[in-house]
């Protein structure tokens, strides 16, 4: 039965303007991005089927061009709506944190980088290098690979921090496997680049963990 059939309060659009975007499912919310369904099937029966097919929502969302269009009812023109959404939410996220926001709210932070790092299908290691008012200069990306195999971390790092002036950092990276409970190495590292980042009156302010729905602070836990 198409969507318009459906009474009001369980269509998708009415739903959210009537109660709010947190009130509905994955699913309800794919299907107002695709607006329309296939023949025997409503935008919503669509929407639960893609998320079902690509194993969840977020390898739905970070499908490549060709995996994305290759299924029936999508396309070029989709891809594009998606991807332009997407790189919205990631700008949205981060003005949220420049100019005169301050880092003084962790779920801001945690937030951001969960957009930006929790689809990554390879271990990341970022760092946010902020001023003496604790306000984003530059998010970057310094290394790939496994955080305890490369001992390079702590001074590249503290270069960087240096060239661009920071009063503070904040670091993290990402668990590929989903799991985004810290290791010792994780531990480890975060110790050895907060004596480094001292010796130059640097302040490392927490290092997070970022896995699928979920991210860890290092300095919540008391771990810095």
């Amino acid at each position: 039965m198409a969507i318009r059939h459906w009474p009001q309060e369980n269509r998708p659009r009415e739903k959210l303007l009537r109660r709010g975007s947190k009130a509905l499912t994955d699913a309800e919310l794919l299907a107002i991005f695709l607006r329309v369904g296939r023949k025997g099937a409503s935008a919503v029966d669509m929407a639960r089927d893609l998320i079902d097919q690509f194993g969840g929502l977020g390898p739905l969302l970070t499908a490549d061009h060709r995996a994305f269009c290759s299924v029936k009812g999508l396309g070029p023109a989709k891809y594009c709506q998606l991807q332009a959404t997407l790189e919205l939410t990631r700008r949205y996220l981060e003005e949220q944190l420049c100019g005169d926001t301050v880092f003084d709210r962790p779920d801001r932070v945690r937030d951001y980088l969960a957009v930006q790092m929790r689809d990554y299908q390879r271990e990341v290691f970022v760092a946010l290098l902020l001023d003496t008012r604790h306000r984003l200069i530059e998010f970057n990306e310094l290394f790939q690979g496994t955080i305890d195999a490369a001992s390079i971390y702590p001074r590249e790092l503290a270069k960087l921090a240096l060239q661009k002036n920071a009063a503070a950092v904040i670091v993290a990276h990402n668990h590929p496997s989903g799991n985004a409970e810290p290791s010792n190495a994780d531990i480890e590292i975060t110790q050895t680049i907060k004596g480094v980042l001292e010796v130059l009156d640097i302040k490392l302010l927490d290092h997070f963990v970022i896995g699928k729905g979920e991210v860890v602070s290092l300095a919540a836990r008391g771990k810095m």
